[in-house]
């Protein structure tokens, strides 16, 4: 696994060359042969990059151009405007671009990611979390790893939410068919105690199973419903608007 290099107080001036751990969030074309990426970096977040050429037969930084590719970039750093000019090791996370499901699912982590960084800060934290999502993602249920990442991403962005005991009167709401969700505290509550939104027993369970904690059975329409309330609270605490979940989920639910 790639692990963060921090360049902290390193001289970045006109044509530098940094090297960066960095997974590839997004690709935009430029002219006729080159791209624009937007990359997250463990050292630097989320920053923009040009690659040249990438779209003539042979070129040799096609891989750094891949959808989730996760690999230590070397990039030219001039006028305040990064390069890509060299891009090693890491994962190309392969298996996701064979599946529909998980092609969509991984497009939505990366959204997210773009979405939840900040450019110019050190970003371990999310960078880890998009590594590990992708992984899990590889490995098994798409899904649920996608929920999982959002519900840390989130915390890590200072968005955390809770699937515990209700906010207002501490009561256990394991088992409860009906509950409500404060958007503005982040929170699960009884259907009586509270007066946010409406929740469903297979949401709750799901979500606290994202945290690790004791829960219910895990459904596939609880899994639709979560990703369906963390899109609408991330929307409630940020301009994220998660066009790409939005997308997933209805492929969801044509499966």
């Amino acid at each position: 696994m790639l692990r963060p290099r921090f360049c902290a107080g390193a001289d970045f001036g006109a044509g530098m060359e940094i090297k960066v751990n960095a997974l590839m969030l997004r690709a935009a074309d430029y002219g006729e042969n080159d791209k624009i990426l937007t990359l997250l970096t463990a050292e630097r977040g989320k920053l923009s990059a040009g690659i040249k050429g990438e779209k003539k037969a042979g070129a040799k930084l096609r891989v750094a151009a891949q959808p989730f590719c996760l690999a230590e970039y070397v990039l030219a750093e001039r006028g305040g405007r990064y390069t890509v000019v060299q891009a090693s090791g890491g994962e190309s996370f392969y298996d996701l671009r064979c599946d529909l499901s998980k092609y969509y699912a991984a497009c939505s982590l990366c959204e997210a990611a773009a979405e939840l960084s900040c450019e110019g800060e050190a970003a371990p934290e999310m960078f880890v979390a998009c590594a590990e999502g992708l992984r899990d993602m590889c490995a098994g249920d798409e899904c649920f790893a996608l929920i999982k990442f959002l519900v840390r991403a989130l915390a890590v962005a200072g968005y955390g939410f809770s699937a515990g005991v209700c906010s207002v009167c501490g009561r256990d709401l394991s088992g409860e068919s009906r509950l409500r969700f404060d958007m503005q505290a982040g929170a699960f509550t009884c259907w009586d105690c509270g007066a946010g939104a409406g929740a469903s027993g297979s949401t709750y369970a799901v979500l606290r199973a994202a945290e690790g904690r004791p829960c219910g059975a895990v459904t596939e329409d609880g899994k639709v419903r979560a990703l369906r309330l963390i899109r609408e609270y991330a929307a409630s605490k940020t301009d994220a608007r998660l066009n790409g979940l939005a997308e997933y989920v209805r492929l969801l639910k044509r499966e």
